[in-house]
């Protein structure tokens, strides 16, 4: 499916212009001024806003700061396209958090470069969250919202580490979230169903306890809710591409050859 970008800018023209230049690769949806840009949000699953900043209503700036304070937008990447090229117009968007900052008139082919590489610098870090055994949930953060988001994720199921029937129900209460709220709000982000990110949890936090070395992997699988030792090493194995023992001997082999010399 191709990525859903939001078009928000007072001029028709420019409008149609950036459509007719953009709908090859993404599906488009468009807004005349911040407010009508906000109801879209609440309708629609964007991966990405490109907005003027002179509009009525609601400008640009406005809509960019509430996109990136909002509990359920934080994580939208926000291009700011403006007329104002002076540096305090500037400061002002990276301010309040948008990810790219374009003066009018500008290279459409610019334009798409800082679109396709702000949606590939978020896939490689979902990629690297979900296939490195020690990196943090929040790596995937993109504004401090999301961040806070991530670690109360993270903190409710280490909480309930040992509950093998956590799922998507039980951590929505948890987090005291609707369960369609919560879903979006993870898939957005990470690219994964709650489901999948509570099993990669699960397993970050058993790679942290064998690394710890003082438990047997059949220990660490019960702490971590897996019911068995075959059940933890299938999804480890695939997860991270490697069996617990593999890992257990790759992390000790490198911590001897990290060792000073006697």
């Amino acid at each position: 499916m191709k990525p859903t970008l939001l078009l928000v800018d007072d001029n028709e023209e420019i409008l149609e212009f950036l459509e007719t230049e953009l709908n090859e690769k993404y599906t488009i949806v468009k807004a005349m001024d911040g407010e009508a840009a906000l109801e879209l949000l609440r309708q629609e699953v964007i991966q990405l806003v490109i907005s003027d900043i002179m509009m009525p209503v609601m400008d640009g700036f406005e809509l960019c700061k509430i996109i990136k304070t909002n509990f359920e937008y934080s994580h939208i990447p926000v291009i700011l396209l403006t007329a104002k090229n002076t540096l305090q117009s500037k400061i002002q968007g990276l301010e309040i958090g948008a990810d790219a900052y374009i003066e009018k008139p500008f290279s459409p082919e610019y334009l798409q470069v800082q679109i396709a590489n702000l949606l590939m610098n978020r896939a490689k870090i979902k990629e690297y969250f979900v296939s490195s055994p020690l990196v943090h949930i929040k790596s995937m953060a993109h504004t401090k919202t999301d961040e806070l988001f991530l670690e109360k994720v993270n903190e409710a199921v280490y909480a309930n580490l040992e509950d093998a029937a956590l799922d998507v129900e039980k951590l929505a209460k948890l987090m005291n979230m609707s369960k369609p709220t919560l879903y979006r709000k993870i898939k957005s982000i990470s690219d994964l169903t709650p489901n999948e990110l509570i099993n990669i949890t699960r397993l970050k936090k058993a790679a942290e306890l064998l690394v710890e070395g003082k438990y047997k992997i059949y220990e660490v699988a019960d702490m971590t809710g897996y019911g068995s030792q075959t059940n933890f090493g299938r999804n480890f194995l695939k997860q991270f591409g490697m069996t617990p023992t593999d890992y257990l001997a790759m992390k000790q082999a490198k911590a001897l050859s990290n060792d000073p010399p006697e």
